[in-house]
């Protein structure tokens, strides 16, 4: 797994793009698992900082519990819908996954705006799958970019 500033090291241009993107807008979706297993989609707010991914929870909030009890998340960045006429235009559509770790420590807590006894739950999140998805200049492809962990960097073109 990684930071987010290993993602920069690794995939610079890409995390550059994924990062301008998840930066438009404030909200994000966040899907979790259940603990029947069924997914849970949730609003979120994402922070990137100090080379890392951060989600906040109030506290006693289920996508909290569903983190505690199993870490495994995807981020989804809202985006704009592509103008017909002009498809490669759009910015395009940022996702990541990872795995979630719970923060307990009072000074990381209060760096987020704490105070630790507040309740509030913080996790970092380890990222393992980074994914920008756009149309291509002439609007003819789908262009899927990518990187796993494990797996490295790649590119797919769908028409």
């Amino acid at each position: 797994m990684a930071s987010w500033q290993e993602i920069e090291k690794e995939i610079p241009d890409l995390a550059a793009r994924v990062l301008a993107l998840m930066g438009e807008r404030k909200h994000k979706t966040m899907a979790t698992l259940r603990r029947d297993g069924s997914p849970r989609i949730s609003g979120i707010e994402v922070e990137f900082k100090d080379g890392e991914v951060w989600l906040g929870s109030m506290a006693g909030a289920v996508k909290g519990r569903d983190l505690k009890r199993d870490p495994r998340v995807a981020i989804h960045g809202t985006s704009d819908d592509p103008d017909e006429s002009d498809p490669g235009a759009w910015g395009g559509d940022a996702k990541l996954a990872g795995t979630a770790v719970e923060i307990t420590d009072p000074a990381v807590l209060e760096r987020f705006g704490g105070p630790p006894e507040a309740g509030s739950d913080l996790f970092r999140v380890d990222v393992t799958e980074v994914v920008l998805t756009k149309v291509d200049a002439a609007g003819e492809h789908l262009v899927v970019e990518m990187w796993h962990e494990g797996e490295g960097h790649r590119v797919v073109r769908r028409k």
